[in-house]
């Protein structure tokens, strides 16, 4: 494999006409390409997120693709042999490109990484291994809290940011969130379903991105901590999921930390089946 079967470009129309059918091809495995290239597609890379240029590559060989990345922060790439990983390695350490970290299911990850260490003496730490759902049958919990789910309005637009910072600071993101940031952050391009109490309490919510290729992806799912325990997560979970599948999702997925054991367990119960494991790579240069 050479690494000449990559090949490089800045313009996402152009990317998706050549990779855009092997995307869809597993619209599930692939959730986040095709929901971060479809936000640049229509909102270009500085105002979905922040990013001057992202550039998007494929791996192609005899017309047939085999593989694709993009990258305007870290690195994503969908999944690769070790022989690819090299070739991806050899790739970009040609082009000069300093790759802060890597994002892909957990074998490509670690391939990647060891191959980026040969090219460039880069160290890698795992930041997050995560577990990537797809929902099988749904199984509405028993019992289920009073209440019902309704779509966020846009006059409570300051109260959904504060639920995302909280949801950020849990899971550990340095991110900023208000006004001004909120269309560059992953938390904008959602659909976002809160559960109300019966007196019109919020006290769950979860985001759904739009459908692309016939996958939606549930995130972020948030229960304020002096509200859990009491099913809400779950009571959201299965509005939002309701409401993908009958908006035409074929697949309806999440990824969730793999250190957490609540909320697989809760995801699994509502029949959320585990299909994929992701791996985020730091990378260290001296």
């Amino acid at each position: 494999m050479l690494s000449d079967d990559w090949h490089l470009t800045e313009d996402v129309d152009e990317f998706l006409a050549h990779a855009g059918e092997f995307l869809r091809s597993r619209p599930g495995l692939h959730t986040t390409p095709l929901s971060v290239t479809e936000k640049i597609r229509v909102m270009g890379p500085t105002a979905a997120y922040g990013a001057d240029v992202a550039h998007f590559g494929r791996l192609e060989r005899a017309g047939e693709v085999l593989a694709t990345y993009y990258r305007f922060r870290g690195l994503n790439v969908t999944s690769l042999t070790p022989e690819q990983a090299e070739s991806l390695a050899a790739h970009l350490a040609a082009l000069g490109q300093s790759i802060p970290y890597v994002t892909a299911d957990q074998d490509t990850a670690t391939a990647f990484a060891e191959a980026w260490q040969r090219h460039t003496g880069a160290t890698s730490t795992v930041r997050v291994r995560l577990r990537l759902l797809r929902l099988g049958t749904l199984i509405p919990p028993e019992p289920f809290p009073a209440g019902q789910g309704r779509l966020v309005g846009e006059q409570e637009h300051e109260h959904l940011m504060q639920w995302c910072r909280e949801f950020a600071a849990d899971v550990g993101e340095d991110v900023t969130i208000d006004a001004d940031s909120w269309p560059g952050t992953r938390f904008a391009e959602k659909h976002y379903t809160y559960w109300e109490t019966p007196d019109g309490t919020p006290v769950s919510m979860a985001g759904v991105n739009q459908i692309v290729g016939g996958q939606a992806r549930v995130d972020p799912v948030y229960t304020p901590a002096h509200l859990r325990g009491r099913g809400y997560a779950a009571a959201v979970m299965v509005e939002v999921s309701r409401a993908a599948l009958a908006a035409g999702a074929q697949e309806v997925v999440l990824y969730t930390n793999a250190a957490n054991p609540t909320s697989n367990a809760l995801y699994e119960r509502l029949g959320y089946v585990p299909f994929s494991s992701f791996a985020v790579h730091d990378f260290s240069y001296a």
